[in-house]
Formats: C-alpha cells, sequence, structure tokens
C-alpha cells in the first residue's frame, strides 16, 4: 500500500513537471516496464548486476553484453523516456534489484523539450541520484553517462553542454560516482558530431559510436561476477 501511495505521489509531480503530451508518455511505458516484471518472474536475475538505466541510446545497445562480456550486466532502459519518468518506475526498475552500479543515460530527451532549462534537468537528476542514495545506500556506484551530441539535435548543443557541466558538478561532490564524459569523445576538433558514428536518424548510434561508450565506461565499472 506504501509503494502504491508513493507512485500516487510521484504522479502528482509529474503532472507538474511535464507538459501534458510528455506526460501522456507515462501509460505508454507502463506495458514495457510491466514486461521487465514478467521477465523477471520467469527468469530472475541474480544479485550483484550493474544496472543500465535510462533512453534509447542505451535500450537500443541490445549487444551491451557483448561490448562487456567479462562483467553482469542488466538493461532495464525504456527509450523515449525522460529523467521524471525514471523515477515514476524506480520500484520497477530498480529497487526490485540488487546492483553493485547503476549506470544512468537520461536527460537528452529532457533538454531536447524547449520549455526545460540546463538547471530543471540537472535538478531532476539530483533527485533521481538522492533517491537511488537513499534506497540502495553509498556502497552502490551511481555513474551518469553525460548528454551525447548528434547531428539531429546540433541545435541543442550550447544546452547540452550547460546541463553537462551542472550535473558533472553535482557528481563531483558526491562519493562513489561517476560522470563519464561521452561528448568530448564524439565530436571532432570543431566540436561537430562525428558523422560516421550514427545511424540514419542522425540521433542514435551505430556499433562504432557504442565502441566509443565501451572505451569510456569500462574504466568505472564495477568488477562483478558474470
Amino acid at each position: 500500500m506504501e509503494n502504491k501511495n508513493n507512485k500516487y505521489s510521484i504522479l502528482a509531480v509529474l503532472f507538474v513537471l511535464l507538459s501534458l503530451n510528455s506526460f501522456s508518455q507515462i501509460d505508454k511505458f507502463e506495458p514495457q516496464v510491466k514486461g521487465f516484471v514478467r521477465q523477471d518472474s520467469i527468469n530472475p536475475p541474480k544479485n550483484g548486476m550493474i544496472l543500465l538505466l535510462g533512453s534509447s541510446s542505451f535500450s537500443r545497445w541490445r549487444d551491451v553484453n557483448s561490448y562487456f562480456s567479462d562483467y553482469y550486466i542488466l538493461n532495464r532502459s525504456f527509450g523515449g523516456s525522460v529523467i521524471p519518468q525514471l523515477i515514476y518506475h524506480a520500484e520497477d526498475v530498480i529497487f526490485r534489484y540488487k546492483p553493485v552500479q547503476v549506470i544512468i543515460y537520461c536527460g537528452d530527451n529532457d533538454i531536447a523539450i524547449k520549455t526545460t532549462t540546463p538547471e530543471g534537468v540537472a535538478e531532476d537528476f539530483a533527485k533521481l541520484f538522492n533517491t537511488i542514495r537513499k534506497r540502495l545506500g553509498k556502497k552502490v556506484n551511481i555513474s551518469y553517462v553525460a548528454i551525447k551530441p548528434s547531428p539531429a539535435r546540433k541545435w541543442n548543443a550550447t544546452r547540452v553542454i550547460e546541463t553537462n557541466k551542472l550535473i558533472a558538478d553535482f557528481i563531483r561532490k558526491k562519493s562513489n560516482a561517476n560522470f563519464v564524459d561521452v561528448y568530448r569523445k564524439m565530436v571532432d576538433g570543431q566540436g561537430e558530431p562525428l558523422a560516421d558514428i550514427f545511424i540514419s536518424d542522425n540521433l542514435h548510434m551505430n556499433a562504432k559510436g557504442y565502441g566509443i561508450w565501451k572505451e569510456a565506461l569500462t574504466p568505472v565499472l564495477v568488477r562483478n561476477k558474470k
């Protein structure tokens, strides 16, 4: 009953935080999240995983385990999500597990909403971070992957850079937490997104792009038993 009441409280907050159009997307993700729950009931994950959480750049990384074959990784990301929706679904995509590390990629869709500010996205991330810390404790590493550049959202580069800076500054003050700066690895000397690391939509990455992420993430991964 307590969890149900908490979810209603988060729902009320989301109504204020999101536009009516974005708010309607919560129902869209409910079946996908419940699908995760069904998967877990059939094949329960082992404790001690590295938990991937976030939006489509993670959810599309379906072969992530082949990039990190020495690690036990569980991907519970859902495409199109924004940070408040991760908070809304936290009971099902975070707190039902016992991870050693939570790696988050979210904020890309948040800052693409023109009425959203970098400060607002950073505040939402701080809420998510603090919620995870409160429930899972300080022994669980929390790592945030910087919002990536992309040709499709080049118009938004200044706001993305500012959002990344604010979140990096927040994480820098926390223990057992990492900011993974993929942004600088994905642009050329003039600050333009590398053209050959994206698929045809110019927003999502191809294997070469995920190879860059592998290189950036490997140093911060918490060793666990697969």
